[in-house]
């Protein structure tokens, strides 16, 4: 019997006292694996990419809403390739990371003495920040944000499975993936009967108005952001079916070491890599033609409600899964030479840093786009406003970088780590580790 356990059995004032210690503080350098990073730090571009149509509030937008109509050959291909690539693939890995992220957290407090009480309440202390950061995110700058949204599906995800075995965590998956099939059923089964005049009603400026960026009054865009906000993250985490299911699969994934020993589990990453990409851009390639005019539909067809749309939801699963798997095979054939890279070890450290990195994006992005700031937003068109969402990215990748290279962490990462692990964490060195990525061959990710 362990010591911890004695003390409990011996003073019960004591045990209630040591159900709820911590044992240890947050990730060491020596922990961490090079793949979880890597997709991060990649995935805060898919990110900030993906969101650039909601920051274009001056063009002419399709039926859905989300993306601009008018342009360029260029920007046709840019909006093609953001509605087969991105729209609703990337919060599938998202969510994936983040419920990976999440279990290992919880296994690293119980394998050091943490009661798995106690890693619970830990859970959800960070979780409830989260969420603080997510409204103040969203007050502030970004009407969009997805931490508040990820803050509340891991608070009640967290309670509800986190301690639950691995066939309840995949039943619970697919159970819920069943609920996001049958709720885009209907609308898929007119269009399989003909009737697609009847499907869907075209959304208009749908992300114009709940991003607010075109809105001049600086505190009239805080009001609309803070009520798309709270649909976003209040309203929307329980009927959000992907992204339930999807952190499920990241809590599986993380029982059984998936990212970190991808050697053991070739055979499955390589389907999952060959498959999800397949099925997802497939599934995304109808909403895609029918923008850029080469499918003949009505409005209704690509609208939000619309078959396509139900379409390119459902297949978003296997596309974001199939990143990861995609990511983790690269990172496992990477050599030592290429893992030291300065390309690699950069992209890395944005994924350290992805607090930090994504609340950047808002920083630059909204000031300099919105009509309330300077305006760009309003002169930018699909292609250009890529380019500028690239630059971004590679501005958070140069600060990661230089950041990696003094050994600090992010200061959104340093803030919510002394907020959620308190004393804790205060004996571990405040240094984010080595900038040659001989961490790379560690175990925890979050």
């Amino acid at each position: 019997m362990s010591e911890p356990i004695r003390q409990a059995e011996a003073d019960p004032v004591a045990g209630r006292t040591s159900r709820r210690r911590v044992a240890r503080g947050g990730v060491l350098p020596a922990e961490r694996s090079l793949a979880p990073d890597l997709a991060r730090g990649l995935m805060l571009l898919l990110i900030v990419l993906s969101n650039t149509g909601f920051h274009l509030w001056a063009a002419k937008l399709g039926p859905s809403g989300w993306h601009a109509v008018d342009g360029s050959t260029a920007d046709r291909v840019v909006q093609f390739l953001m509605i087969v690539v991105l729209d609703l693939r990337i919060y599938p890995l998202f969510a994936f990371l983040f419920g990976y992220g999440m279990m290992q957290l919880y296994r690293r407090q119980t394998e050091a003495g943490t009661s798995e009480k106690g890693a619970v309440a830990l859970l959800r202390r960070r979780s409830l920040w989260l969420i603080v950061v997510g409204f103040a995110h969203a007050a502030l700058l970004m009407a969009g944000d997805i931490i508040g949204f990820y803050g509340l599906l891991s608070l009640i995800f967290g309670w509800l499975f986190l301690r639950r075995g691995n066939r309840v965590l995949l039943i619970a998956a697919g159970a819920v993936l069943t609920l996001q099939v049958l709720s885009g059923l209907p609308s898929i089964l007119e269009l399989a009967g003909g009737n697609v005049a009847e499907v869907g009603t075209a959304a208009g400026d749908t992300g114009r108005v709940a991003y607010a960026s075109g809105e001049e009054n600086a505190l009239t865009a805080a009001g609309t952001r803070m009520a798309t906000w709270v649909f976003v993250a209040i309203v929307s985490p329980l009927p959000a079916f992907t992204a339930q299911a999807v952190l499920l699969l990241g809590f599986w994934a993380a029982r059984r070491r998936i990212l970190e020993e991808p050697g053991s589990h070739l055979p499955l990453l390589r389907r999952t890599a060959v498959l999800g990409i397949a099925v997802g851009w497939l599934g995304g390639l109808p909403q895609a033609l029918a923008h850029i005019g080469v499918l003949d539909v009505p409005a209704g067809a690509v609208a939000l409600d619309g078959p396509f749309a139900a379409i390119q939801a459902t297949t978003g699963v296997a596309g974001g899964l199939g990143y990861v798997a995609l990511i983790t095979l690269i990172a496992h054939r990477m050599s030592e030479r290429v893992r030291r890279s300065r390309p690699v070890v950069a992209v890395a450290a944005v994924g350290k840093r992805s607090l930090s990195s994504y609340l950047a994006h808002s920083l630059i992005f909204s000031p300099v786009l919105a009509a309330w700031g300077f305006g760009l937003g309003g002169k930018l068109t699909s292609a250009s406003m890529a380019l500028f969402a690239v630059g971004v990215w590679l501005v958070t990748v140069a600060a990661a970088y230089a950041l990696e290279r003094a050994g600090r962490r992010g200061p959104a990462e340093t803030v919510l780590r002394r907020l959620v692990y308190r004393s804790a964490d205060r004996s571990q060195p405040e240094r984010a580790g080595p900038v040659d990525g001989s961490s790379a061959s560690g175990r925890s990710v979050h």
